[in-house]
């Protein structure tokens, strides 16, 4: 049985690179839901079983800091992890993300990185199972 993961990103090219990016790493997923905004992004949390979400930054309607503090208000989703993927400079920015209680990754990043994220926010054992640990 496989993560149902809610993709969020006002980019269909990079919603798209992600996708494949998440199968190359492995991850078992279940549904793969995709939103272009913020506020598309709620609604599907909303009407679907979430375990993750993924999101970028900055999005028309509603970016993804407004759709993250909208989750923590809420009693359904404020437990629904968040990573955020963006070329985010902002380092004050990013500190206020990760005090909201999101995870950050950089772009560009690796399918193992990816997936090593994922896998140490849902608390899945044994990730990156074979490989030197730092």
């Amino acid at each position: 049985m496989g993560f149902n993961i809610l993709l969020v990103d006002d980019s269909s090219v990079m919603r798209s690179m992600i996708k494949k990016t998440l199968k190359l790493s492995g991850i078992p997923i279940g549904v793969l839901l995709e939103g272009s905004n913020g506020k598309e992004g709620i609604e599907l949390l909303h009407s679907n079983w979430i375990d993750l979400v993924i999101t970028d930054i900055n999005m028309p309607v509603m970016d993804g800091e407004e759709m993250l503090e909208l989750m923590k208000q809420d009693p359904g989703l404020k437990d629904v992890p968040v990573l955020i993927v963006s070329t985010e400079g902002s380092e004050s920015r990013i500190e206020r993300l990760l005090q909201k209680g999101a995870r950050f990754l950089r772009k560009p990043f690796t399918p193992e990185m990816l997936r090593d994220a994922i896998y140490n926010m849902l608390g899945v054992e044994g990730y990156g199972e074979g490989e030197d640990s730092l």
